[in-house]
C-alpha cells in the first residue's frame, strides 16, 4: 500500500480541524499496559476517546463511536460524559452525521451505532471478516468485541450503510484510512491534513505515547509483528513523532489545547500545536520498563 509522506500538493488540499472527546476512564497499572509487564507498577490509567474531524464546510467525521452506558456498566468502565454529548459540544448532531470511519471493531471504539442513522461507516474489509469469522471462536479474541455491536454493524451492512476499504483509502481530499492490522486483524488509523501538518490518529495501533517510544506494545494484538510494524508505519505516515495522537493516553488533554474554553480535559483540539509537547508521556516516578 501507499504510505509516502505528502508531495507539494499538499498546499492544495483541505485544512481540517480534529477534536478530541474523552468520555471514559480505567484506573490501570503500568504493568497491564506493556507486553511482558512492567517491575515499576505504577498508576497509569486508560482513557477513552472518540474524535471527530471537521471540514472547512462545518461538515463532521466521526472516527469511532465509543462505548454505551450498558457496556460501561457490564465491563468496569467509567462514562464520564456520553459521546453524544460531547459531540454537541461541538454543534455536531448524531442523527445528521454522515460518515463514521470506525477504527476496528472492539467495544469501546464501534459501540452507540444506534446514534448514527444516517451514516455511513467506513470500515476494513478484513476487520469485519475478522470479528464475523473463526476467530470469535476463542474467547482470548471475542472478549474485546460485543456481539451486539457486531450484529449492529452487519445490519446496516444489509442497508447499504457500510462502506468496506481494502488497505489504503482516501475517504475525503486530505483525509484517508491505512490498514496496519496488529491490534486486531483490520485495524485502520487515519491520516488527516492539517494546518500542522499531516496528524495521524492511531486509535489502538498506539495505546499510550509510552509504547512507542519503548517500542513494547499493548498487550492486547492479534499479530505481534504486525503491531510493532505499525509504530513504524504511524512514524512514516505522520508529519512528525509529535503528530501521531495515542487512542487511550490521558496525556493528550495535556498536550492539547482544549477545543474551547470550559472544555478542558473533555474534549482537545488536536490540529493546534501542542501546548507542552515536552510533557513526559511516563507516569511521575516511572523511569523504564523493567
Amino acid at each position: 500500500m501507499d504510505t509516502s509522506k505528502p508531495e507539494a500538493s499538499a498546499a492544495a488540499l483541505p485544512l481540517y480541524s480534529i477534536h478530541a472527546i474523552r468520555y471514559g476512564h480505567l484506573e490501570r497499572r503500568s504493568s497491564e499496559n506493556f507486553l511482558g509487564g512492567d517491575s515499576h507498577d505504577v498508576a497509569m490509567p486508560l482513557d477513552y476517546y472518540v474524535w471527530v474531524i471537521k471540514g472547512d464546510d462545518g461538515r463532521a467525521i466521526l472516527v469511532d463511536t465509543g462505548f454505551s452506558k450498558a457496556t460501561g456498566e457490564k465491563r468496569g468502565r467509567q462514562i464520564l460524559r456520553p459521546v453524544a454529548e460531547g459531540l454537541r459540544a461541538l454543534d455536531v448532531d448524531p442523527g445528521t452525521v454522515e460518515h463514521v470511519i470506525i477504527t476496528h471493531m472492539h467495544y469501546d471504539h464501534a459501540g452507540n451505532l444506534p446514534l448514527f442513522p444516517k451514516a455511513t461507516f467506513h470500515i476494513q474489509e478484513r476487520e469485519m471478516s475478522f470479528c464475523t469469522g473463526r476467530c470469535m471462536c476463542q474467547d482470548i479474541f471475542r472478549h474485546h468485541f460485543e456481539a451486539e455491536d457486531v450484529v449492529e454493524m452487519v445490519r446496516r451492512l444489509f442497508i447499504g450503510r457500510v462502506a468496506f476499504c481494502n488497505g489504503t483509502q482516501e475517504i475525503a481530499p486530505g483525509l484517508s484510512v491505512h490498514l496496519v492490522g496488529g491490534h486486531t486483524d483490520g485495524h485502520q488509523v487515519v491520516r488527516v491534513h492539517t494546518a500542522r501538518g499531516w496528524v495521524v490518529l492511531a486509535a489502538d495501533a498506539l495505546h499510550f505515547y509510552a509504547n512507542l517510544e519503548r517500542r513494547i506494545p499493548f498487550p492486547a494484538f492479534y499479530n505481534l509483528a504486525d503491531m510493532l510494524a505499525a509504530f513504524d508505519e504511524l512514524l512514516r505516515l505522520a508529519e512528525t513523532p509529535d503528530h501521531i495522537v495515542p487512542g487511550h493516553d490521558p496525556e493528550v488533554m495535556a498536550r492539547y489545547p482544549a477545543s474551547s474554553p470550559g472544555m478542558e480535559g473533555w474534549i482537545a483540539r488536536l490540529d493546534a500545536d501542542p501546548v507542552c509537547a515536552d510533557v513526559k508521556a511516563l507516569p511521575a516516578g516511572y523511569s523504564g520498563i523493567g
